[in-house]
């Protein structure tokens, strides 16, 4: 069994929202009196979870509850969630640039961290300059950096700005400088926030490259924290799902992907309405949307393809007069397209509709139904916007062949054929 190279032990973060300190002047020396005196503080016992998106009824939000982790010597760790998930306050925590409210970190080795966008670097300073600056600011010696400054040079591939001030690098130069110091200089914990995605394909490819040869064959530790379920499932051995600060899952990787897409529930993508939606005209009882092959637990994959199942009850005597229409929204609110069962016509009774979406035709990402309930072609006598949102995950794409997203949101696949001259 490998050896535990990194413990968290019940970690909490809390913050004050909007002001430094307390807030008052009798506040910072209550809890001054009680540090003295070695008592808990007293502000420890109020705070709410941290949900960005409500107005909490606390000045204190916890950005972390009592998070216990351990890693093993070689393992790679996934940290997935929500923006506002408390993953880069933790990844700061385990980087010392901040400390816990409660709670302790143990660590054996160095610990090298990749936050932000030329995080420890001076702008007025060559590349050249920074590698060393950071270099030292992670306990290397001069020699030991200097064995390395070629391979940094090299890997970043900002050979001919290395004499350039940082400051005149793009953001995209910054993080290639910036990881090929923390990757090469041997840390034996790397830290690793989205900041990749600033790096474009050819960069990701090399950096997913190397920290898998950190992990797998120098046998070093790696926490990445990443929105692209793509690489987290390509990357790691085990990962944890963060939601308002609290850890609320924790085991394999495609486990934990799967968890956190489908936001905890028992079932994803599924919708059952019972009698809430029950007209005049018809009755609708639930809607489904999963990839053909796979189960409606699954995580919904864009190289399958996806079927959108609606089950509803018609009660009038004409129904080749109604159809319904769906509009398929992005997670900006933008209009993709709309699509209806015209070329299925309606029958009186119990209805189980089924559209297919063919494989490859959307995007990775979230998308959000609007369901209408429309007469002669015209009249939408029933709409129910964003009744359903599904999120669509990286299929098999090799990671490294590309690791973003493709430009837009569809994918069609148009027919080619070649033409004698």
């Amino acid at each position: 069994m490998s050896a535990i190279i990194l413990k968290i032990d019940n970690i909490s973060k809390q913050y004050r929202l909007g002001l430094v300190g307390t807030g008052t002047l009798s506040d910072d020396l209550k809890r001054w009196w009680f540090r003295i005196l070695k008592k808990p503080d007293p502000f420890l016992k109020v705070g709410t979870i941290n949900d960005r998106s409500k107005k909490s009824d606390s000045n204190y939000i916890w950005a972390l509850k009592n998070i216990n982790i351990e890693v093993e010597e070689g393992e790679v760790l996934g940290i997935i969630g929500k923006n506002g998930a408390g993953k880069s306050t933790l990844l700061k925590i385990l980087s010392r640039i901040t400390m816990p409210t409660t709670g302790v970190v143990k660590s054996k080795g160095r610990i090298a961290s990749l936050l932000e966008v030329g995080t420890g670097f001076h702008p007025e300073l060559t590349g050249k300059e920074n590698i060393y600056l950071n270099g030292a600011i992670l306990g290397m010696t001069k020699a030991e950096i200097k064995e390395k400054e070629t391979a940094i040079i090299e890997f970043s591939g900002c050979q001919n700005y290395i004499d350039t001030p940082v400051k005149r690098y793009s953001s995209g130069m910054r993080v290639r400088l910036a990881f090929a110091v923390a990757a090469f200089l041997e840390p034996d914990i790397l830290v690793i926030d989205e900041v990749l995605a600033v790096g474009d394909a050819e960069f990701q490819k090399k950096a997913i490259g190397k920290m898998q040869d950190i992990s797998r064959g120098e046998g070093r530790t790696v926490l990445f924290v990443s929105h692209n379920m793509a690489s987290v499932k390509a990357l790691c051995t085990r990962a944890i799902v963060l939601e308002h600060g609290e850890m609320v899952f924790e085991g394999g990787t495609d486990e934990a992907v799967s968890f956190y897409l489908k936001g905890g529930a028992d079932l994803i993508n599924h919708r059952q309405f019972g009698n809430t939606i029950n007209k005049e005209v018809f009755q609708l009882h639930h809607i489904s949307i999963k990839n053909t092959t796979r189960a409606i637990e699954d995580a919904i994959v864009e190289d399958e393809a996806i079927e959108l199942k609606t089950a509803l009850s018609f009660k009038a005597s004409n129904p080749e007069d109604y159809h319904i229409t769906y509009h398929l929204f992005n997670e900006m609110g933008e209009a993709m397209f709309s699509f209806s069962n015209t070329s299925e016509p309606l029958q009186k009774g119990n209805n189980v509709l089924c559209c297919y979406l063919p494989k490859g035709f959307l995007q990775s990402g979230q998308y959000f139904l609007s369901f209408f309930f429309v007469k002669d072609r015209r009249k939408a006598i029933f709409i129910e916007k964003d009744i359903m949102s599904f999120v669509v995950a990286d299929g098999k794409r090799d990671i490294g062949v590309y690791m973003g997203k493709e430009p837009g949101y569809i994918r069609p696949q148009f027919k080619w054929e070649r033409l004698d001259d």
